[in-house]
This record gives structure tokens, sequence and C-alpha cells, in this order.
């Protein structure tokens, strides 16, 4: 079964695909952030500059251009239409992996004021960084983990008062 997804880059251009459209590309891997793409005959080197897994935000480089990308699968596009996107993050009280691997690096403290976006903390999985950003702005109440720590899915990484 096919999913539906929307990608924004620089939150101007919409694309809608599904998830059988990147099966059709000619893709190599070069390195865990570095890619090199064949669409029309026409060649493409892709970098993953940045990541936020949680918000599902990339800024990717194609050919040296840089662009900030956004993915919304079907569900976060029905939440917007019904109206509940607006503060919805807001509520979250806790952060828990959100796939397994190693912490390369906390990046608060306990008791520490976080803002909006701001990093917490570096999960590398598949040989990727991912910077895990706090939801809201809030006081990071416990610390679940540390610094080279393996961490399944869904396991507690920190809690906020």
């Amino acid at each position: 079964m096919d999913s539906n997804f929307k990608v924004c880059v620089n939150e101007t251009l919409e694309y809608k695909f599904n998830s059988s459209n990147p099966n059709k590309l000619d893709v190599i891997k070069l390195s865990n952030s570095e890619f090199h793409v064949l669409k029309n005959k026409k060649s493409y080197n892709i970098l993953i500059e940045k990541n936020n897994f949680y918000l599902k935000e990339y800024t990717i480089s194609v050919n040296s251009n840089s662009y900030q990308i956004k993915i919304s699968d079907k569900l976060d596009m029905l939440i917007k239409e019904m109206g509940f996107h607006n503060g919805l993050s807001k509520k979250i009280n806790n952060i828990k992996a959100p796939m397994p691997g190693i912490i390369l690096n906390v990046l608060v403290k306990e008791n520490q004021p976080v803002k909006e976006g701001e990093a917490i903390l570096i999960l590398e999985a598949m040989k990727i960084e991912n910077a895990i950003t706090s939801p809201k702005d809030a006081i990071i109440k416990s610390i679940s983990i540390s610094a080279n720590q393996t961490v399944e899915k869904g396991q507690l990484l920190v809690e906020f008062a």
C-alpha cells in the first residue's frame, strides 16, 4: 500500500508524491549523508546537511544549492486540515527515542530552560546524526540518558517540567 506525502521546499514550493515514487529513481548512496541521483538523464549530487527527525525538517544540498525541506505524511496533513496543528507539540512532556541508536551528545542539563527548536541531544541511528530538538519552550526536568549510551525505540530520553 502506498503512503502519500507532501514535501514543502523553502516554505514556498509544494510537491505531493507517494511512497512508490522514490523507487523509480536511480540512487547511489555515497555515504550516510551523500547520494548521487540520476533522473531523466540528469545527474544530481545530494548532501543531507541537517536533519530534525521529530519535526521532519531537513536541509539538503542539491548540486551545491541549499534547500529547506519539510515532509508531511497523511496523518500530518489530516491534523493540519482539522486545525489541530497549532499548539499540538505544546502538550508533549517528554521526549522518547524515535528509533534505536547511540546518544552521541547530551546538549542540556537538568533545570535548564530550552526554547522550541533548540537542540537537546544528538542521536546517531544508521550512521546518521540526528539532532533531537525541543518541541516547545520548557525547562528540562530530568535526563534519563548519557553520551555513548545505546537506546531503544520508545525509550525515555528527557522529561520537561
